[in-house]
């Protein structure tokens, strides 16, 4: 491998607080520059290989993805926030005669989008060494490895996963309709056993838990394993409508792999598509088939406009608009009746009935959110609530069991937020970063989750959203939806709690740090103009602030 010391930048052209993205041997490098403090690192984030140098930098070394809310630390490459896969590269910095150089591994500071391989540990054990077991093989199982390797945890992980495929980017299959679990599997079953010292039992449905013993129960209770701790991760059921036709052939829920195959052999050119659920999962398959040709698009809704309960009217209003000038025709504010089957094959669907009518249809897909899954659990001694959700502290520990050995995370946590109050939250990037914070507290060092929820989503243009609570009173819109360029700033009792935006990179990424410092404006001040890119978070200036 070589190693090579280049003169990257004149001094004086790298500010306090600043980021520039510069050449090294014909690659790049990431520069910034904290009060005398300048680091270099690889340039482009691990998860989708966006441009940090258009992210967000913070003076207390943390710089923010402006896709999709990944991060990392600036001083070590070290990952801070999902849905960072895995670190940066770090390099070495001096400063002579004016000029900064940076010493670099030529191969690594050439890598646009290439992780920098684990710290390998020692994670031989002996036949029948209890450890850690992680039902559900997600978004929150993986990265909850990643952090327990990361942070020293060097026992048996062993994944029990209903799912035939190892943990993936799920949310490539309703934004990008893949089929293939190869092409977004997070690390190969080599890498999982290898890397990071970890069992994968795929294809296992466990049927309950035995606290007394510390046993989980599986193959129709043929089989167990004992752990140490215990993370429940099992995410979401996708749900279906208790109507008339709903179980037919030809209607699909979406959640994993099997879905995406169904809806992507069905949305072929020439056919019918309807679909129930006016909200993210249902309108990002949408946007996946629109350049199919299919014959018809329909879309049925209980609200107004899509998305108005978490985007509001005008935001939803919007992008409505964008949807019907692509061809797709929408139901709202409508209930639907049934589903009608064909005349000559009673296990078809035919159409859904509304107000009476029927919108014929080829294939439906039934998007109207996801229950827990945690019906397994019943009897363990852990306690479900009403909707499914599993009540957890700030760790994530589970409540309703006595001392640290079981937590709960990603869709079934119901899990306390920052400002007070409790929240339940079905985002692939929440429960990322719930196996995060878990990961570090079961290797020693206490996490307590105050994360600010991020997403994103595909909806002709890229939707970024991110936010410290759900419910709002008022909605300061800059732009026009109706353009797909806009921020909307979302206010409740007269405080900013979230932010959405499109086609204005990094805002949201700027918000969630705001957040997270506590420096966001009032709606007054956004009111009057004033731009949350404009505010200094990452020179050296602020460091006292945003430590206090």
């Amino acid at each position: 491998m070589s190693t090579k010391t280049i003169a990257v930048l004149d001094e004086s052209d790298l500010l306090d607080g600043q980021m520039k993205q510069v050449e090294f041997d014909k690659g790049h490098v990431l520069l910034s520059r904290i009060g005398d403090n300048i680091h270099a690192n690889s340039a482009f984030c691990t998860h989708y290989g966006a441009p940090l140098a258009k992210g967000v930098l913070t003076s207390d070394g943390r710089v923010v993805c402006p896709w999709h809310g990944a991060c990392f630390n600036v001083c070590t490459g070290d990952i801070e926030d999902a849905p960072a896969p895995t670190a940066l590269h770090s390099f070495k910095t001096h400063v002579k005669d004016g000029k900064i150089y940076v010493t670099a591994n030529v191969v690594d500071a050439l890598k646009e989008n290439k992780e920098r391989q684990p710290t390998l540990l020692n994670t031989s054990h002996e036949v029948g060494q209890t450890g850690l077991v992680i039902i559900g093989g997600g978004s929150g199982a993986f990265y909850a490895i990643e952090s327990l390797r990361e942070h020293g945890y060097a026992a048996p992980i062993t994944i029990l996963s209903k799912e035939t495929n190892l943990p993936l980017d799920r949310t490539k299959l309703s934004k990008a309709l893949i089929t293939n679990p190869a092409q977004i599997e997070w690390r190969t079953a080599a890498d999982l056993k290898i890397k990071y010292g970890t069992s994968v039992r795929l294809g296992v449905e466990v049927t309950s838990v035995d606290l007394a013993n510390k046993k989980v129960i599986f193959d129709e209770g043929k089989d167990s394993l004992h752990y140490d701790k215990l993370i429940i991760a099992t995410g979401g059921i996708p749900r279906r409508l208790p109507i008339e036709g709903a179980n037919l052939e030809n209607v699909y829920t979406f959640r994993g792999i099997p879905d995406a195959q169904k809806v992507n052999d069905a949305a072929q050119a020439g056919k019918k598509m309807v679909v129930i659920g006016s909200s993210f999962i249902g309108m990002e398959l949408v946007a996946a088939v629109l350049k199919r040709k299919l014959a018809s698009i329909d879309v049925i809704g209980l609200d107004q406009y899509p998305f108005e309960t978490v985007l509001g009217k005008e935001v939803g209003a919007g992008l409505m608009k964008y949807y019907e000038s692509q061809g797709v025709k929408f139901h709202m504010s409508t209930k639907v009746e049934k589903i009608a089957a064909l005349e000559d094959n009673p296990n078809l669907a035919s159409g859904v009935v509304v107000d009476g009518n029927t919108i014929p249809a080829d294939f439906i897909v039934m998007a109207v959110g996801v229950s827990p899954a945690t019906g397994f659990l019943k009897g363990s001694g852990i306690e479900v609530e009403a909707n499914g959700g599993i009540r957890v502290d700030e760790y994530l520990r589970v409540r309703s069991v006595s001392g640290d050995d079981v937590y709960a995370i990603g869709d079934i946590a119901i899990y306390p937020q920052i400002h007070g109050g409790e929240t339940r939250i079905e985002h692939w990037n929440v429960a990322g970063n719930h196996g995060r914070a878990v990961g570090k507290t079961i290797s020693g060092s206490p996490q307590p989750f105050v994360k600010v929820p991020i997403f994103w989503s595909v909806l002709g243009q890229n939707l970024r959203y991110c936010g410290i609570g759900h419910q709002y009173d008022d909605i300061i819109i800059k732009g026009d939806p109706g353009e797909m360029k806009f921020i909307a700033y979302y206010v409740n009792q007269g405080r900013i709690v979230a932010v959405s935006c499109m086609q204005n990179d990094p805002v949201v990424s700027k918000a969630s740090e705001l957040f997270r410092l506590e420096l966001m404006p009032t709606p007054e001040e956004i009111k009057e103009g004033k731009d949350l890119l404009s505010i200094d978070i990452s020179s050296s200036n602020t460091v006292n602030k945003v430590e206090s």
